[in-house]
């Protein structure tokens, strides 16, 4: 009798156990899904607490009919843009707001394939999931991270097809040619009639991240080495950097990211963990702040000589810094990784100084924890999108656009407004003048999405 009352007993514990699990994990699924920033201190303790392969094994057991539901929309899409191809066609338009101005959203399929998202940050594979987008003359030109380059016509915008047109490149042939790997794009900038990317490779020396560059040709690009790193390291990571963009007196700005390699960000003769410039005649190069973890966002104000970069930060302390190049003082600019940080190691004793100033490094304008997956950032001033100075942020893990005042002095930024693109991994974005629409590049279908602003 006692051992069935004991039976008795443990059957109820585990019962009430189990609907305690159940109820935790609704609870963090309904905060992950309104954005993995808008977590709440207590989910993100318990988060803390539970291992993340566990947290995944009893969402994908206990929440099966939502997750097969989720699952079969998914695929529904996925038919939808396979059987469009290059048409790029419109499946989604929908009114949202920013702040009190309305837009209107409109989602175009990319003839890109879409890799799993759920592998992991650590999958080599998620690595080639990163598009890039940039506007030159009256065309769009995008590029996967697999390296397929394509192109439409930026009146199409206005239509309900894109109507691409694929370019063929050698990058195939330049990975085949060296008997290496293609780890990835990582960005797209045009100067003149010239186009250049920023790749990510492996061969037996490991991994590297250079600059290619191609005269702009229709019927096929023709990619040569313009700018080598001679920077390796073994094991695969995501804080390359990679970001390419205009500067002053004939140079482009390349960032590079600390590749997971400790010390080197401080380190001035490494170019890990570096925004530099190059010249783009001489190819020679100049390191122009240091102390960078991971640069996904770079932007120069040629008005206000203002360099602007976000970056990811460990567990959380994702940043938006400032480089204003007319403050001599300061000398070379110092954003402190990998001694400050907002952030924290995902593993192991917390040793970053949590004070950037008190240490002798620049401040971010503005840090997000927990992490956004912060990305590719724009620049508005006083115009339609922006009352005085406003710098516009994307997000991968939050599935968001950040919209930002700048403070007086370019010293800081105020949180302002967010919109919320559910599963949306936003990586690039830019702006066209001309059509004054803004362009989005998202990674889960994948897709173009437009915003627009509605006439008030």
């Amino acid at each position: 009798m006692k051992f069935l009352n004991r039976k008795k007993k443990l059957i109820i514990l585990i019962a009430l156990l189990l609907l305690s699990s159940l109820y935790i994990f609704s609870i963090i699924g309904n905060f992950v899904k309104d954005g993995y920033d808008r977590q709440s201190k207590l989910v993100l303790t318990l988060k803390s607490l539970i291992s993340p392969h566990y947290v995944k094994k009893i969402k994908e057991n206990l929440f099966i009919v939502s997750n097969l539901k989720s699952r079969n929309e998914f695929l529904e899409v996925q038919l939808k843009k396979y059987e469009q191809g290059f048409n790029g066609e419109k499946f989604k338009s929908e009114i949202v707001k920013i702040g009190n101005k309305d837009y209107k959203l409109n989602h175009f399929f990319t003839p890109f394939k879409r890799l799993d998202l759920n592998l992991g940050w650590n999958a080599i594979t998620n690595s080639l999931r990163a598009h890039y987008l940039e506007i030159f003359e009256d065309k769009i030109f995008v590029i996967s991270g697999e390296g397929q380059s394509i192109y439409f016509k930026k009146k199409n915008l206005a239509n309900e097809k894109l109507n691409f047109k694929n370019i063929p490149n050698n990058i195939n042939e330049i990975i085949s040619k060296k008997n290496s790997r293609l780890i990835g794009i990582r960005d797209l900038y045009f100067h003149g009639d010239e186009i250049f990317i920023s790749m990510m490779t492996k061969d037996e020396k490991g991994i590297t991240i250079n600059i290619y560059v191609a005269d702009i040709n229709y019927k096929k690009l023709n990619f040569n080495l313009f700018f080598q790193t001679n920077e390796y390291w073994k094991d695969y990571n995501v804080f390359s950097g990679g970001r390419i963009e205009k500067f002053k007196e004939g140079n482009i700005l390349f960032s590079i990211g600390y590749s997971g390699m400790p010390n080197v960000a401080q380190n001035l003769n490494s170019l890990l963990g570096k925004i530099i410039k190059i010249n783009l005649k001489t190819k020679e190069h100049k390191i122009i702040s240091i102390g960078h973890r991971n640069p996904q966002g770079l932007r120069y104000l040629n008005n206000h000589n203002i360099i602007i970069n976000s970056e990811h930060g460990p567990k959380g302390g994702d940043e938006i810094n400032f480089n204003n190049l007319n403050d001599k003082k300061n000398g070379l600019k110092n954003y402190g990784w990998d001694i400050a940080s907002y952030g924290s190691p995902y593993n192991g004793i917390d040793t970053f100084k949590k004070s950037h100033l008190k240490y002798g490094f620049i401040e971010p304008a503005i840090s997000y924890t927990p992490s956004i997956g912060i990305s590719e950032i724009l620049y508005f001033e006083k115009n339609d999108h922006c009352e005085d100075k406003c710098v516009w942020t994307t997000s991968l893990r939050a599935n968001s656009i950040y919209t930002l005042k700048v403070g007086k002095n370019f010293e800081k930024l105020i949180s302002s407004n967010r919109l919320l693109l559910k599963k949306n991994r936003i990586r690039d974005i830019d702006y066209d003048h001309e059509m004054d629409t803004i362009i989005l590049l998202s990674e889960n279908i994948p897709s173009i999405l437009t915003l627009k602003k509605i006439s008030d």
